[in-house]
């Protein structure tokens, strides 16, 4: 596990910061941001690895709007770390969401083109069309099995490791690297599907 991720530290620090934070106290925002910048810009880095020149969000973009939607949302009932990072992922997605269909979000891939999840995955941020694919499909999973859908949540979008996420989940290693085996089974297949019309 990399050093300087959301799993080092003080779990009980971090969630004393966060019950302050959701108190208003802002200078428990201060204290707590420099003990997860490290895995927001680790996030960041990951989803604009494939980036192309000129895109509109840039990945200091990415963690400012993260910061402002979660730091700033006195709604949200801060429970512990896990919380955070469960809604830190969510959030990532939403934005690159947003970010997406304000894109050009239209072009699909060619019908013979095979999609890999690994791609969309290292390169979000670059790849509106499969971006929305991959929401609507990680929304399908949660029907069926939501464990599964917030595995692959949290390994997309909050770029988190199999043992990180396992933590965040309250799950042994091997349940969340059975379900992220699947889950990615599944997405992949979903991926390349025959669209109807094609």
């Amino acid at each position: 596990m990399e050093s300087g991720g959301w799993m080092d530290g003080d779990d009980h620090r971090i969630t004393v910061l966060l019950q302050r934070i959701r108190g208003g106290d802002r200078q428990a925002e201060s204290e707590l941001l420099p003990m997860v910048y490290g895995q927001l810009h680790r996030v960041a880095e990951r989803q604009f690895k494939l980036e192309r020149a000129g895109h509109t969000l840039q990945p200091t973009a990415l963690i400012s709007e993260l910061y402002l939607r979660i730091f700033r949302d006195s709604s949200i009932d801060w429970q512990s770390r896990a919380h955070l990072y469960a809604v830190a992922a969510q959030t990532i997605r939403r934005i690159l969401i947003d970010h997406a269909r304000s894109a050009n979000a239209q072009r699909r891939p060619r019908p013979d083109q095979r999609v890999e999840l690994e791609d969309v995955i290292a390169g979000a941020a670059d790849r509106p069309y499969e971006v929305l694919l991959v929401d609507e499909l990680l929304t399908r999973l949660a029907a069926v099995d939501a464990r599964q859908a917030s595995t692959a949540e949290l390994r997309i979008f909050a770029g988190l490791s199999v043992e990180e996420t396992a933590r965040v989940l309250g799950v042994s290693e091997r349940t969340a690297k059975r379900d992220w085996a699947i889950a990615r089974a599944w997405l992949s297949a979903e991926l390349n599907a025959p669209v109807a019309g094609n």
